[in-house]
Formats: structure tokens, sequence, C-alpha cells
């Protein structure tokens, strides 16, 4: 939380030693035909790992990422909730984060989906807002909970007055559609005033910290 400091959740991250990031690594699978498999594998991973967590972890969120084609994908609602009941997890718990791009493929499939697992109590997201396409009507008629500000519009906020202007508009946007708001990539305390002051709920970046592993994030 911007004002207290205190960790609310956690975003579950693929990572690998042998590619550098994590979409290079799902480039990799889809070469391989098995990008759906490893999406599925990294969720029901994160799912079980946040499920037997104690204390002082056991009330945390957990947010995993969709693919666009985990949207379309017959039955994949019943599935993720299936995951997420045998992780013995509460659905409000968990945040599914989609990014603006993946609502391309089919944004009818796509609504529906996402309403059957909110109505079931899981939350949405959507992730890296500010750099898709620009019709804002999906934010209108999806099932949405928490808009996650893109950090390339973070990144020189201290100096940039048009950028200064677009954060606060999107933060702004947010609450008049009673939406969370979340900024990410915050690295330094200016940037984090600026955010806190315009009435951003949470915040993620290197200021709070990196990626960390499960036993670096219960210490």
């Amino acid at each position: 939380e911007p004002t207290t400091g205190r960790i609310a959740g956690v975003e579950a991250l693929a990572r690998w030693d042998g590619e550098e990031s994590a979409s290079h690594l799902f480039q990799r699978a889809r070469r391989g035909g098995l990008k759906e498999r490893l999406s599925r594998f990294a969720q029901r991973k994160a799912l079980r790992i946040a499920g037997a967590w104690k204390a002082p972890l056991s009330d945390l969120k957990i947010s995993i990422n969709l693919l666009a084609e985990d949207l379309v994908r017959e039955g994949y609602d019943h599935w993720l909730l299936r995951e997420i009941a045998d992780a013995g997890l509460a659905p409000d718990r968990v945040t599914l984060e989609i990014t603006e791009d993946s609502l391309l493929a089919d944004g009818q499939l796509a609504a529906e989906c996402l309403s059957r697992l909110r109505e079931a109590g899981v939350q949405i997201a959507v992730d890296d807002f500010g750099t898709g396409y620009a019709n804002l009507a999906y934010l209108t008629h999806l099932p949405l909970d928490t808009l996650k500000i893109d950090r390339g519009l973070i990144a020189d906020l201290a100096d940039a007055e048009r950028g200064r202007i677009v954060v606060r508009a999107m933060i702004g946007l947010a609450r008049e559609l009673n939406l969370k708001v979340v900024v990410e990539g915050v690295e330094t305390s200016e940037q984090l005033a600026l955010v806190a002051d315009w009435g951003c709920d949470l915040y993620q970046g290197f200021l709070s910290s990196g990626a960390l592993a499960e036993q670096d994030l219960a210490e």
C-alpha cells in the first residue's frame, strides 16, 4: 500500500534459468507447441504454493497471468475454479491478470469466461493498462475489478508534465468506474508520492522489492 507499506498481495512470475525473461520463455514454448501447457502449469503451481502458505503469508492475495488462449479455451473457467478449490484457496484471494491485447482474440468469449469466474468470486485485473489498443469500450462491458497502470507510463513521471496528466487521468477514470488502481514500475519515493497523492490503491516496483523466491518473501 502506498501510505502504509503493507504488502497486500503478490504476482506469480514465470522464471527459468534457460531464458532471460518470461516473454522469451513463452515464445520458446509457443514454438514448441507448449504455450498453453506452460500457462496451465504456471497457474497450477502458483495456486498450490499460495494455498499452502502459513502466516505471515496466509492473508496475501495471489495474482496469476492469463493468456488470450486461456480465455477462449472451452471449459477453462471450470478448470481454473477446480484448481483454486484443490489448492485450498478462497476465490477472492485470487486475481486474474489479463492484458488489453488478449481481448482482441474474441472479446465476447473472453467477457463470458471472465463473467463466470467473477461470479464465483475471483478478481479480474487489466494488466499493463495504457499500452494496448485504444478502444476503451471494454471498460464498460467487461467484469473488472482493477486497472494496473503500465510501468512505461511511470518511468519519467517526475520530469514529464504530459505523463503526469495521463496517469492522473487514468486514475481518475478508474475511480469513476469504481475500479481499484495498481501502479506498476514504482522505483523512487518521488514517483510513489505522486501516485499516492493521486489516489492509487496499491503499487508494484523495485522501491518495494524486486522478484522474490518464496522464502525471501516470507522473510
